[in-house]
């Protein structure tokens, strides 16, 4: 999937009647988060000339680095691209979802969407970190500490996306935006979108990346009690025990946003 956005992405860049490029999830969620499943899973590959092994991610170090930097340019394209990229988000927008959403230039949220990155309990760290720049470092740190969640009204309000809208209207105003942003000339919106970007690679933005990505790496062979347990019940009783377990400490895990108007 991710690497069909991408060349969807470049393919509407390179388009001349495209001025603003929306990402959107096409079901219930925005984005729900990575394949846990797939990721516990061995990779292998039988044929006629013999049997192919790959890099298997949380097991080596190395590989679980390229793994992560390799999927982290998926996302990192937005940087790339000279066109405004929106992200719409509704229902769920959860870890790698996240990755996803505070890649883009700007985003927009149903009053109702739930963001966050629950992974941070016992599975990693965000391997593409844009919370930084995004909320500022006690907001990052309080919504990594606890992988809690918080509604659309409430990630407006400490920086984590620009507007909320009801989920009804949420598409007519994502739209309306965007047509706005499409009046403004091309060459325009890319030196505006531009000189934003090379402000924060100046701030560190692009170092940070590849710094998050091996971090993750680091935590996926942590050896805590909870990640230890995450792992063990991965194994016997499958995800939605594993999930299920890990999250039991936390109560209802949402964030609720106090002090902001």
């Amino acid at each position: 999937m991710l690497s069909e956005m991408r060349d969807a992405m470049l393919e509407a860049d390179d388009r001349l009647d495209i001025n603003v490029i929306i990402l959107a999830g096409a079901g219930k969620d925005f984005c729900a988060g990575y394949d846990l499943t797939g990721a516990y899973a061995g990779r292998g590959e039988t044929t006629e000339l013999g049997d192919y092994k790959y890099r298997e991610s949380g097991k080596r170090f190395d590989d679980d680095v390229w793994s992560l930097l390799r999927t982290q340019a998926f996302s990192l394209i937005v940087a790339e691209l000279h066109k405004p990229v929106i992200a719409k988000v509704h229902g769920n927008c959860l870890a790698g979802g996240t990755d996803i959403a505070l890649s883009c230039d700007l985003v927009i949220v149903a009053d109702d969407a739930r963001i966050g990155f629950p992974a941070t309990r016992a599975n990693g760290t965000p391997p593409a970190h844009m919370w930084l720049y995004h909320c500022g470092p006690q907001w990052a740190k309080r919504m990594l500490f606890t992988g809690d969640k918080m509604s659309g009204l409430d990630a407006v309000k400490i920086g984590l996306a620009i507007e909320s809208w009801p989920a009804d209207t949420l598409d007519r105003e994502v739209k309306a935006l965007a047509q706005r942003i499409a009046a403004t000339d091309p060459e325009l919106l890319a030196c505006h979108k531009r000189v934003v970007d090379f402000a924060l690679e100046q701030m560190g933005a692009r170092t940070l990346q590849r710094y998050a990505a091996e971090l993750d790496a680091r935590g996926h062979l942590a050896s805590g009690p909870r990640r230890t347990q995450f792992k063990a019940d991965m194994k016997e009783h499958g995800l939605k025990v594993a999930l299920q377990n890990r999250d039991a400490p936390y109560g209802d895990g949402i964030v609720r946003v106090r002090g902001r108007g």
